[in-house]
Parts: structure tokens; C-alpha cells; sequence
């Protein structure tokens, strides 16, 4: 960069964008915890990365121009193969939203970043480039400072030489809209939606295409990463299994389903997808479960199956099962995925009854009159003061084998169950536990 153009405000503002890339990059080595090798090399990329470099987010900006969009609601999650030039992406701004009772956009500050979409091999470069361009020098942001010709920014953002001009407008035209028209996919999901009084007239429906609010959906993950795993949570949870008070509050997700978006290349859906690991986060929708009277301790019964196996969805699922097996189905895979499928019905409603309990009085399994064996009281009732002592993975090995035997019993008349299916059931039932304990704790 010739000397003679390098004013004290032009350094300024170059001052101003590196501090702002800098903390960008300090922030990221912030997300990396542990010392051993595979962290130090994480540590080590970030160091190195161009994602942190003017120099190669200006380049990033030329090579890639026309291949990102900046959105805030995205078509590449319902479709991963739609183009951001060829399709709509759109840019709406929270407050410019109509305002719901229900949780959507419109709940989010106006100042949330964009996300980036399109080519995946510029997504990080551009959305760390939009970021830069957002902040702010002498109370505006680059951005605008470009938009006005300011020439002492635009040499400080690396708009020189003979095309200095042709740079500046692309930095200009980072957030323009690549789609001209609007524009869906022909593999979009679309839906008719009735606007008129006639169901039988093709006139009466609106055709609808739905898009992922990435910005909404990041913003609920960070703050679920934030309740689970943020400074305080281990130690509030930790205050609530003993019974004592925590000034960090503890809030819980149950039955929360994980949607991976972009396979083992998150970032070709976007750029928030990728920090997210191709995490989508979908809560349950069914109704809660309530603590009412049915919910009752299991009281001079010796063993949790004689209550379980008795209800509805049990006994039907565990006949289906019988019956399948009893026709002598054909060996081949068809056949071990429907016994699969009707074993992890079961353990899901095993599971079922494992949270309905959890819903009464910790320390209802030290009555006297509860005779079940001490690892089901463990399981069933994990805060019971009696249970402390307990290793909650071999309490969990034992139930798999209790309900293994279970399955067995259910099956042996008339069928010839042995060993071979008892391994197969509790593998199942231990690999089910497992997924819940890794999504609730």
C-alpha cells in the first residue's frame, strides 16, 4: 500500500478492523477446551486461519461474489442441492416481523448477525467478512462508510490499486439478494394452503414455500448449549441432586430430537449450520406429562415388570412382536429390522415409565413396603438418599438385563428363546439408555 495514502484516520480505521477480527479469532479459541493434542492442533489452526485475515476475506469477497447470500431464513436445510443465485433466500430484519404470542423470529434483536449460504468453501470467509463490515468505526459501521465513498476506509479495508473500485463495489453488494426473481426448487417442500371458502376450487389455495429460520434456530441452540453446559449449570445441577439451594437456575428439554442438516459437510448448508455441527434442535411436540394419581409408587411388587408389562401399549407391542416371530418370518435383514423396531418400541416405553415415576417424591422406593430389587429402586428413584452410593452405569446394566429376561419371558411360550436373544435385547436396551442419558444430562 503506497505510504502517501496512509492517513492517521485510514490506521485508525485499520486498527479498529484487525482489534475486530482479533477478538473474532479470541473468541473462537475460547470454544476449545482440553490441553491434549487435538486441541492444541484446533488451537493452532484457528491461529493460522485466513478466516481472521483482511487480506483473505478481501480475496475470499472477489473470488466468491454472487455465490453467498446473507439470509435470515434459508432454503438449503429443506433443500441441500437449491443454489443461493438460483433460488430465494431471505433477509428480514426481527423487527420488521408481525408480533406473536408464539416464539419466532420476531423475538430476536435487529442487531443478529446474518447467516451466510452458498458455495460452502466461502460461507465462513464471507459471514466473517459481513461481520467486520458491521462494525463500527467513528459510530457507523464500514459498511456504511463505503456506501459513502469514504476513501480513507475503503483503502483501509484493502480497496487499492487499479481496482480499488471494482473491490469496494463488491464489498458494497455483499448483502444484495443473488436470486432476482422469487425463486423456490422444484424439490423445495411446498404446500397448498386455503385461503378461500371452496376446498374444491384450485383458486381457493395459496402455494406456500417454507423456510428454515436459521437465525432463530441458532439462537435457541446457543442458549440450550448455554443451560446445559455454560458456567454455572454443572454446579446447579449438582445443588438440585442434593437438595440444596443454586442461585443459576436449571431448565430442562425433555424428549429433544437432534436433525442433522449437510451430513459430514455441515457448512454446505451455512455457515451458523456448521458452528451448530449440523445440529438442529427440535422440541417435542406432544402433550406433557402430568403429575396426577395414576403416577403411584410401586409399592409390594418384587420387580418393575409386573407393572410394566400390564400396560396397554406393552402388552399389544410385546403380542405383535410374539406373533411376528411365531409365523416363522424369513431370515434376512426386512425381518431383524421389524424385531428391531418393535424391541425399541418397547424400551421407549420403558423409558416412558422411567419419567413418569421421576415425576413423584424422591425417596418413595425406602418405604417398607417396596420390595423391589435395589437397582431397579436406583433407577427408578435416583434422588432417594439411600441410593447415593449407587454406580448409575451399573444400575442401568442390570435393568437391560431385567428387561432382556423380560422380553424373553414374554416370548418363550410357545418360541425357543435363549442366550442369543437375550445378548440382542439388552445390547438394544443399554444403547437406547445410553442415547436418553447423553441427551438429559
Amino acid at each position: 500500500m503506497p505510504e502517501e495514502i496512509l492517513t492517521q484516520r485510514t490506521r485508525t480505521a485499520q486498527d479498529v478492523a484487525n482489534a475486530h477480527l482479533a477478538e473474532r479469532r479470541a473468541e473462537a479459541l475460547s470454544k476449545i477446551k482440553g490441553s491434549d493434542s487435538v486441541a492444541e492442533k484446533r488451537r493452532a489452526d484457528i491461529h493460522n486461519s485466513e478466516n481472521y485475515q483482511l487480506p483473505a476475506l478481501l480475496n475470499a469477497a472477489i473470488q466468491a461474489a454472487g455465490q453467498i447470500q446473507l439470509a435470515s431464513h434459508l432454503l438449503k436445510p429443506i433443500y441441500p442441492d437449491a443454489k443461493a443465485r438460483l433460488t430465494t433466500n431471505l433477509k428480514i430484519r426481527p423487527t420488521s416481523l408481525p408480533k406473536t404470542l408464539a416464539v419466532g423470529s420476531h423475538v430476536l434483536r435487529d442487531d443478529t448477525p446474518l447467516d451466510t449460504t452458498g458455495n460452502g468453501a466461502y460461507v465462513k470467509k464471507i459471514y466473517e467478512l459481513a461481520r467486520l463490515l458491521s462494525a463500527k468505526f467513528e459510530n457507523r459501521s464500514f459498511l456504511n462508510w463505503l456506501i459513502d465513498n469514504d476513501m480513507e476506509v475503503a483503502v483501509a479495508l484493502g480497496c487499492i490499486g487499479e481496482n480499488a473500485s471494482s473491490t469496494r463495489a463488491i464489498l458494497i453488494a455483499i448483502g444484495d439478494d443473488r436470486c432476482a426473481t422469487p425463486a423456490s426448487h422444484s424439490m423445495a417442500k411446498q404446500l397448498y394452503w386455503l385461503v378461500g371458502n371452496d376446498a374444491h376450487d384450485d383458486r381457493a389455495f395459496h402455494l406456500l414455500a417454507p423456510l428454515y429460520p436459521t437465525l432463530l434456530v441458532h439462537r435457541f441452540y446457543q442458549q440450550l448449549q448455554d443451560e446445559r453446559f455454560g458456567e454455572g449449570a454443572k454446579p446447579a445441577r449438582d445443588a438440585r441432586k442434593a437438595g440444596t439451594y443454586h442461585a443459576h437456575p436449571v431448565r430442562e428439554y425433555p424428549q429433544l430430537a437432534i436433525q442433522k442438516l449437510g451430513g459430514t459437510k455441515p457448512q454446505n448448508i451455512s455457515q451458523l449450520n456448521s458452528e451448530r455441527r449440523g445440529d438442529n434442535c427440535l422440541l417435542a411436540s406432544i402433550p406433557p406429562i402430568w403429575k396426577s394419581e395414576d403416577v403411584r409408587p410401586l409399592l409390594r411388587v418384587s420387580s418393575l415388570f409386573k407393572v410394566y408389562g400390564r400396560r396397554r401399549a406393552v402388552a399389544q407391542q410385546a403380542r405383535a412382536l410374539r406373533l411376528f416371530l411365531k409365523g416363522n418370518p424369513p431370515q434376512g435383514e426386512p425381518t431383524r429390522r421389524q424385531v428391531r423396531e418393535w424391541a425399541q418400541s418397547l424400551i421407549d416405553e420403558l423409558v416412558q415409565f422411567q419419567a413418569e415415576l421421576l415425576t413423584l417424591a424422591p425417596g418413595w422406593s425406602q418405604a417398607d413396603d417396596c420390595l423391589l430389587s435395589a437397582d431397579q429402586r436406583a433407577w427408578l428413584d435416583p434422588d432417594g438418599q439411600a441410593h447415593a452410593a449407587f454406580d448409575p452405569d451399573d444400575t442401568t446394566d442390570t435393568v437391560a438385563a431385567d428387561f432382556a429376561r423380560w422380553v424373553n419371558t414374554q416370548l418363550h411360550d410357545p418360541l425357543p428363546v435363549g442366550d442369543p436373544e437375550f445378548i440382542f435385547w439388552r445390547k438394544l436396551a443399554r444403547a437406547q439408555f445410553a442415547t436418553y442419558k447423553r441427551e438429559f444430562t
